[in-house]
């Protein structure tokens, strides 16, 4: 068997990659109902995923990590268009990272507004209890 072969020929069982990425075999099924990995079964009907499941994996978590939902992980990935070379992934991804700076640039935007609206509400208040403070004296 040529080298490359024994390589791609690495099988994973779902406790390890469990182990490995830090979640739950739930999880692992979970992407899998969603289609998002296509493990293989063996005779005894137990899932084994091989090194290109282990790397979806990654992805579908980095891109969890991210903020990006499972629908946009999947376009991201290839899996709406198997058919996907390389670079149509590539700048698929690009795409959404752009959206997604947006969202998250337009997000702090609220946020800043809402912090600065917090901190005027706690000076109005702080300027009330000084008047209550005067007035008790």
């Amino acid at each position: 068997m040529r080298e490359q072969d024994q390589k791609d020929s690495v099988l994973f069982t779902i406790s390890e990659l469990a182990d490995e990425l830090d979640i739950s075999t739930r999880a692992i099924r979970f992407y899998e109902e969603k289609g998002l990995i296509l493990p293989k079964r063996t005779k005894g009907n137990h899932r084994v995923y091989n090194k290109r499941d282990r790397a979806r994996l990654k992805l579908i978590l980095r891109g969890k990590r991210l903020g990006y939902s499972l629908e946009e992980i999947s376009e991201m990935i290839g899996l709406a268009n198997f058919n996907m070379d390389e670079e149509q992934q590539l700048k698929k991804s690009f795409a959404f990272g752009k959206k997604k700076v947006i969202e998250i640039s337009e997000r702090m935007q609220e946020l800043q507004i809402l912090k600065e609206d917090l901190l005027a509400i706690q000076q109005k208040i702080s300027n009330r209890m000084e008047e209550l403070k005067i007035r008790d004296s």
